[in-house]
């Protein structure tokens, strides 16, 4: 039966992409940048409510109230494609992405991505891609969204935890904004790479605001992993007592992996999450 549910979503996001990036194209030059943002996020509602209605993938979010009522930088637990659709239709700014620039040659995704205000990353640059980085934060920023980054960088299997770079730490700091952490157990029901999609209850953790200013880069970084990894042991403790992880304490960087590693890497895989 999962196979069969699995089947008809796949089925209906080839059948809906299509056409609705069509739709986007046509629409796309009659509308300003926020506008063009909010007709993507249609898209993103319709296949998290199909994944709901055919998979049973339902979804639970706690700590609203914890979103600034201005500038941020959102640095989520990464363990499955489910955040990176639902966390546009969830969320209530306009949210950038930061993505590798080959990604806009993917056909309809990828030329519809390309008409919207995200952040490009060239990552042939190395080090120099931070600068660029940064400079299309600040005018998105400005425009009123919100920047939203995967520190692990590749999505991390449930129960476990990835090493955390510090990319998107020292982009708040340069930026200005504070870093709200988000956690979520997505990973149960779309799991990395895996075909059958699960029936439960995705519950989606967002926690209080951290102000960037004076802080290092590592510092903040921690407080983020510390945060995140000591909440996801809440919501989904099952899963790391499966796994021998220990609660993490604020300020310890040590429970599964070492999440303030990469502290001086300014290469573009700081920002880039990787499948």
């Amino acid at each position: 039966m999962r196979a069969i549910r699995s089947t008809l979503f796949l089925l209906f996001l080839v059948t809906l992409t299509v056409p609705y990036a069509l739709a986007c194209f046509i629409a796309f030059p009659f509308m300003n940048a926020h506008r063009r943002y909010w007709m993507v996020t249609g898209w993103c509602r319709l296949s998290i409510g199909a994944g709901r209605v055919l998979c049973g993938m339902r979804y639970r979010v706690i700590g609203r109230e914890n979103l600034p009522d201005g500038p941020a930088v959102l640095l989520a637990k990464h363990q499955s494609a489910w955040e990176t659709l639902a966390f546009p239709a969830l969320l209530p700014r306009p949210l950038c992405y930061v993505f590798k620039r080959e990604l806009l040659l993917v056909p309809f995704f990828g030329w519809a991505l390309g008409m919207l205000k995200m952040i490009h990353i060239d990552r042939k640059r190395g080090p120099r891609a931070f600068v660029s980085v940064v400079r299309q934060g600040r005018e998105r920023i400005a425009d009123g969204s919100w920047v939203i980054m995967f520190p692990e960088g590749t999505r991390t299997p449930t129960g476990r935890t990835g090493v955390y770079k510090t990319g998107g730490a020292r982009f708040a700091i340069e930026v200005g904004a504070p870093v709200v952490p988000i956690a979520h157990n997505a990973g149960h029901c779309w799991p990395r790479n895996a075909f059958l999609k699960h029936p439960g209850e995705i519950v989606v953790s967002i926690g209080p605001a951290i102000d960037s200013a004076g802080l290092r880069s590592e510092e903040l970084n921690q407080r983020v992993a510390a945060w995140i990894e000591t909440e996801m042991r809440r919501i989904d403790a099952a899963a790391y007592q499966d796994h021998g992880g220990v609660p993490m304490q604020a300020g310890d960087a040590s429970a599964d992996a070492a999440p303030a590693a990469d502290a001086r890497d300014g290469s573009a895989d700081a920002f880039v999450p990787r499948r």
